[in-house]
């Protein structure tokens, strides 16, 4: 069945980018980052490591200059990021959807980054990193997301093992294991087929 999947995180940097590449990989699915802020783009990024010959990667709707939050880089810019005006793209194929920064990133004065997923139709997937202190900001935002009532796929870790970490997020936030994203030398589409292969395991 053809899903369109969310991809946010805890933070800026949690590696939300690779995991989106993942998950097209897997999928065969199509690539989409609505909003943009700052240079390289994502989505040149993940169309030279995704390999497989079905994903497509579709324009931004807003492709701001400056690396910030959205809503300073479009005052920058000066533009207003209005998200009634942002459309899915056409498409017959599943959608991987990665959201800029963390999930309450804001976008305007009024909106954030979450409240793209119910405009989009779209199932989470939670990008958690391991770090000191993530654990309070994975149970956050994952409370966060049961209180909004969306439906959340499971949380993908990236970074060094903690497997205490892992443990105890996962017994409180109730969410399904999907994968672990090591720290690894290089990123490239030989990693990045490795882990689709491991995830399909648990799709």
């Amino acid at each position: 069945m053809l899903e369109n999947y969310f991809v946010t995180a805890i933070g800026t940097d949690s590696g939300k980018t690779v995991v989106s590449a993942i998950i097209a990989e897997m999928l065969g699915g199509d690539y989409w980052k609505p909003i943009q802020a700052g240079y390289p783009r994502d989505t040149e990024t993940v169309r030279e490591l995704v390999s497989n010959t079905e994903s497509k990667f579709h324009p931004e709707a807003y492709l701001l200059n400056t690396p910030a939050s959205p809503h300073a880089s479009a005052r920058i810019d000066g533009v207003n990021i209005d998200i009634e005006s942002i459309k899915l793209p056409q498409t017959e194929n599943s959608l991987v959807i990665e959201g800029a920064g963390g999930c309450l990133v804001p976008l305007n004065d009024q909106e954030v980054v979450a409240d793209l997923i119910p405009q989009f139709r779209s199932r989470v997937v939670l990008v958690s990193n391991l770090y000191l202190g993530s654990i309070n900001h994975t149970l956050l935002t994952a409370e966060y997301l049961h209180n909004k009532g969306y439906s959340v796929k499971g949380i993908i870790f990236n970074g060094e093992e903690n497997e205490e970490s892992q443990r105890i997020i996962l017994k409180k936030t109730q969410l399904r294991y999907l994968l672990h994203v090591k720290k690894e030398q290089s990123i490239n589409r030989e990693m990045i087929s490795k882990y689709a292969e491991l995830l399909s395991n648990n799709w």
